[in-house]
């Protein structure tokens, strides 16, 4: 196991610096910070040039990356054009996106790993149709409808919660922004959860257990569940970094101001230090998170050994 982590760490570190470059020149090779910095303006060249300059904006792009890549080993990610500091831009932003990401995943695991048990458990009865055809509109339906309606419904016209979050985000305030964030990811999560059950509920181990006579609550969450969780969590896992940074329509509905609202700021003003830093944290996010999972399958299926 310890050597098969210490290989996954090392092969993050090629996808951490291809991922991060790629970032940074899409952002900084495709634009100019310094003009957006101006706005409808036409900067001095004096001062252009100095700005350039000072912001290493003036030396090759391969060089700006390193330059960039010594800051942030230094805890530095650049100051945003407003004067604020990136990293404490990121201290106010990620733990708000957090709180929101951790509701969404229980109500997605909880909701989502329930309905696909009970209709994978009822394949091709009415509740399994039901479950299948829910699943299918909320897919359909994208996020901002989904979002808009349950702010009107639940916040404008029956006044049970407050249709904006508010500047501390507690995690009851952000109980409707996690639900309208997962639940595409939800409906997936039963999808899987409902192939994976129906599978695996004709395996010969689960006939076997059957046969032995243990009680058919055992059979499903002791061996049934447990061996189809594993596409399950792969998806989950990935599903982590993708909520964190898909989370722009459902803060711009809300008003929350986490890392979806700082990086749609940043994309609308050009704001490349605000985008770039934000990013190559959920790149991290990205790969921790795969590696979790990665791991978490020994545990949920005892045969899977790492050399």
């Amino acid at each position: 196991m310890g050597r098969y982590v210490i290989r996954r760490l090392l092969q993050m570190i090629p996808v951490f610096i291809g991922s991060t470059f790629l970032i940074f020149f899409m952002v900084y090779a495709l634009g100019d910070p310094v003009a957006a910095l101006f706005g409808d303006k036409a900067p001095d060249p004096a001062t252009a040039a100095r700005i350039r300059k000072d912001l290493y904006l003036d030396q090759p792009l391969w060089k700006q990356y390193l330059h960039y890549m010594n800051q942030i080993f230094k805890g530095d990610f650049g100051t945003a054009f407003n004067g604020q500091s990136v990293t404490s831009l990121m201290a106010t932003a990620f733990p708000v996106t957090l709180r929101l990401t951790i509701v969404a995943i229980v109500i997605e695991v909880i909701v989502g790993i329930t309905l696909g048990v009970i209709s994978g458990l009822r394949r091709g009865r009415a509740v399994d149709t039901s479950v299948l055809v829910l699943t299918l509109v909320v897919i359909s339906v994208p996020t901002f409808v989904t979002g808009y309606l349950l702010q009107y419904l639940f916040g404008v016209k029956w006044g049970w919660v407050r249709p904006t979050v508010s500047p501390d985000a507690t995690f009851g305030e952000l109980i409707l922004p996690g639900i309208v964030l997962a639940l595409v990811s939800l409906a997936y999560v039963t999808r899987l959860s409902r192939t994976s059950i129906a599978e695996n509920a004709k395996a010969d181990y689960v006939r076997t257990a059957v046969a032995k006579g243990l009680p058919r609550r055992r059979v499903v969450t002791r061996h049934l569940l447990r061996n189809s969780l594993i596409p399950v969590v792969t998806f989950i896992g990935t599903d982590i970094g993708a909520l964190m940074g898909g989370a722009i329509v459902t803060e711009r509905i809300f008003n929350i101001h986490g890392v979806g609202y700082q990086l749609y700021q940043g994309i609308l003003r050009n704001n490349a230090p605000t985008v770039v830093g934000f990013v190559t944290i959920l790149v991290i996010v990205f790969l921790v998170a795969n590696l979790l999972v990665d791991l978490l399958y020994a545990v949920l299926d005892p045969r899977i050994r790492y050399a």
